[in-house]
């Protein structure tokens, strides 16, 4: 199974590369962790944002293909870090790759939240992209030393 972060943006600061590369290299050859990113929609002086939003969605989709899709989203379920473990064990056990969708700056297309089959809270403060691309990548090595018993996590 392959974990993949699906996000919105193209350009990062190197921190935010360095940070993501560090995690998803201590994930095991069996829960793979790989970013893929997708470009931004065309934002303009009076241009429609929501057409932004869905061009972005479209992207986010065309990336996830074939994958179970799990929404990075405000307004989604808050988990501890036994919660997420028990979530990262349920989808090894189901063999699919999953996908994690981060949307652009004014949040993900309607259609992306509609094919999630899980909305995840990080926390219900607005976090930087760049941020969240870290965040994710960390929770999801402890999730996976939590189940391999590995002494990285300590409740």
């Amino acid at each position: 199974m392959r974990l993949r972060l699906v996000a919105v943006g193209t350009r990062m600061p190197g921190w935010v590369d360095e940070g993501f590369k560090d995690y998803a290299g201590r994930m095991p050859r069996e829960c793979r962790l790989e970013l893929r990113e997708v470009a931004l929609g065309r934002r303009s002086r009076g241009a429609d944002t929501a057409r932004a939003v869905s061009t972005e969605g479209e992207r986010l989709l065309a990336a996830s293909e074939g994958c179970l899709r799990v929404c990075l989203d405000v307004r989604g379920a808050a988990v501890d870090t036994a919660g997420l473990s028990r979530r990262l064990a349920g989808w090894l056990q189901d063999g699919q790759d999953v996908a994690l969708l981060v949307g652009g700056p004014d949040g993900l297309a309607p259609e992306c939240l509609g094919a999630a089959r899980w909305r995840w809270s990080l926390s219900p403060l607005t976090l930087p992209h760049g941020l969240v691309r870290v965040l994710v990548a960390e929770q999801l090595y402890r999730a996976w030393t939590v189940l391999s018993g590995h002494p990285y996590h300590r409740e």
